[in-house]
């Protein structure tokens, strides 16, 4: 009869034999050869704490002498700094640096700003079909077919650049003219016109859906300024005209 050791060593499973270890974490082999592991992670979720030093108490002012901070919460005693604040960039009643410091160049709070427009551009998109020179070409016809961008300031300037593109006569409404354009523009049996619309107008012109949304009426055209009297043709019409003014025959 063996003892209860010896029958452990002969079968192969003893305690001193390390494969009986083993054997007891070994992961089946799948089809591929590749035997799994069990991954374990250092890092819990649990675990998860903030850098000595990250997190700080905020400082309790006015707890107590024992606490450092209290009767003057740290502003010490009267002067200046301890009644309030003062205002920025005060510096004690010399001359502050927004002061000292000298002034350059000038904006001219009347000046306008125009967006450029070529007589090529709206050529192309002519040729493209987006605009038909049979209409009339407003500036909400330029901001609609994209010859202009979103943003118009105070109105668009049409220039020459591409004039030789045009070859049939259009009718145009913009803000201001050059020369070389208009005379392009008149030379092809086509008409400019310098309207003017102030910022009411203009949204008017361009976004009469807004004026829908809010439940209100299209404002009427304003008159031009005395200083820009003498610069426009006529005053802005709204909503968008579809027709060009006729021009009144010499009798």
């Amino acid at each position: 009869m063996y003892t209860k050791h010896q029958s452990l060593s002969i079968c192969g499973c003893g305690l001193n034999n390390p494969t009986h270890h083993l054997s007891q974490f070994q992961k089946p082999v799948d089809s591929f050869g590749v035997q799994g592991i069990r991954a374990y992670s250092l890092l819990s979720l649990n675990d998860l704490r903030d850098n000595k030093g990250a997190t700080q108490q905020k400082t309790r002012k006015g707890r107590g002498i024992g606490s450092g901070k209290g009767k003057t919460a740290g502003r010490g005693h009267k002067g200046q700094k301890a009644r309030g604040t003062h205002k920025f960039g005060f510096e004690g009643g010399q001359t502050p640096m927004r002061r000292r410091m000298p002034k350059r160049g000038f904006k001219n709070p009347f000046s306008l700003e125009f967006q450029p427009v070529g007589l090529g551009k709206i050529a192309r998109l002519i040729n493209a079909g987006k605009i038909d020179s049979s209409e009339l070409i407003t500036m909400k016809t330029l901001k609609d077919t994209g010859a202009i961008g979103k943003q118009i300031r105070d109105g668009v300037r049409l220039m020459g650049r591409g004039s030789e593109q045009i070859k049939w006569p259009i009718h145009l409404e913009v803000s201001r003219v050059t020369v070389r354009a208009k005379a392009a523009v008149e030379a092809a049996g086509g008409t400019v016109r310098k309207v003017y619309y102030n910022k009411l107008g203009f949204r008017a012109l361009l976004k009469p859906e807004w004026f829908e949304k809010k439940g209100r009426l299209l404002p009427k055209a304003a008159r031009p300024p005395p200083k820009q009297m003498d610069k426009v043709d006529s005053i802005g019409r709204l909503p968008a005209p579809t027709k060009p003014i006729p021009i009144p025959s010499e009798a």
